[in-house]
């Protein structure tokens, strides 16, 4: 008898244990993942924190777990059908279609533009001559100085493509050497897939790739104008079609594997950060992989490269890929320019939650 009492009081004593503990985690794949948990509770409290979230502008949100799941939010007059200019929220896009070409033996990643473009201006004794695609998409070619024509409609887009050749040669710059956040990069890589492909124009191989995949169905490359658009920032989208592209990317059926891995790697770990929106908007070192960067919440980059990857634009606009966690997103939105952090902020007022949600599977 006293052997029973002794095992009833060790069996009591482990319980009380156990609820001191708080909820009961597990661990798969490095993730703790709740054990007790409701989707719909937790899209309730993400909900209630964004309609007590400050905000500039009236914005929607659109997640999507891998069990295809999504949560939806909208504030105001916005709707994920609502149309807003992209900034650089494109520039992820663009990266895309030009990286198919190189799926398809069009481009190849050592490519330098001279190769493509027969009038390039950079003289083969000036540094920048060595550039290379893989350069131009991960923003170290070199090409740091934006002339006027990227904002003028009425210019010609392979006018001013060379136009930019100009006005940097001489910098002294070495490519790869250096990340520098600009323009010039993509507009660059842009006028090399266009000569690669023998297309008309960048809207010639935009149609083509809408076409292929059945993405962005209404989108447009239009600003300044879609004869000279800007390949970095000048698309036009509705929330739900980048969200239709984040879940295709994430799926890989848009790259082939090699070059997936490559898109989501680190490209400018040996690279110095010469200019960088994310360290003068947040404080943060984020790196940068083809179009992309990776995102890292640290004044030094001290992150796991690819596990969040985004390509936020000067409006606020947000587009997202957690990688860790396997789910997409996107906070579509059109504040004034230069509230990317904006955006921001308001998806990292419901991360928290928003990481728990990911992972739940009640």
């Amino acid at each position: 008898m006293n052997k029973i009492l002794l095992l009833l009081f060790v069996l009591v004593m482990v319980a009380c244990q156990k609820k001191n503990e708080g909820p009961a985690v597990t661990e798969v794949d490095e993730v703790v993942r709740p054990l007790a948990c409701v989707s719909s509770d937790l899209e309730s409290q993400m909900t209630t924190l964004l309609n007590k979230a400050s905000t500039d502008t009236d914005f929607s949100l659109a997640v999507e777990r891998a069990d295809g799941r999504v949560f939806n939010y909208n504030r105001g007059s916005s709707t994920m059908d609502t149309v807003y200019e992209s900034a650089s929220t494109s520039k992820l896009v663009s990266a895309i279609i030009i990286l198919r070409l190189v799926d398809q033996g069009v481009l190849n990643l050592t490519d330098q533009p001279q190769k493509h473009i027969s009038t390039w201006p950079v003289a083969s004794t000036d540094s920048l001559y060595n550039m290379n695609l893989a350069q131009l998409l991960s923003f170290t070619s070199g090409l740091e100085t934006e002339p006027l024509c990227m904002n003028a409609g009425f210019s010609d887009f392979e006018t001013c493509v060379l136009n930019i050749g100009s006005t940097n040669s001489g910098n002294n710059a070495v490519p790869g050497g250096s990340f520098y956040y600009s323009s010039n990069h993509l507009q660059v890589a842009g006028l090399m897939a266009i000569k690669a492909k023998g297309a008309s124009s960048w809207q010639n191989l935009f149609t083509s790739f809408k076409t292929e995949t059945g993405l962005f169905p209404t989108a447009a490359y239009d600003l300044p104008s879609s004869t000279n658009p800007r390949l970095a920032g000048g698309m036009h989208w509705k929330g739900k079609e980048y969200l239709d592209f984040l879940r295709a990317l994430s799926k890989g059926t848009l790259l082939s594997s090699s070059l997936q891995s490559q898109l989501i790697a680190d490209q400018t770990a040996s690279s110095v950060m010469a200019y960088s929106p994310a360290k003068a908007a947040l404080g943060e070192e984020w790196h940068y992989g083809f179009g992309l960067w990776h995102e890292c919440q640290s004044a030094n980059y001290n992150c796991t490269p690819g596990s969040r990857v985004s390509s936020p634009g000067a409006y606020g606009a947000y587009p997202f890929w957690d990688r860790q966690r396997n789910y997409i997103g996107v906070l579509a939105r059109q504040g004034a320019l230069g509230t990317f952090s904006n955006g921001a902020a308001l998806e990292r007022s419901i991360r928290d939650v928003l990481n728990e949600w990911a992972i739940c599977k009640n």
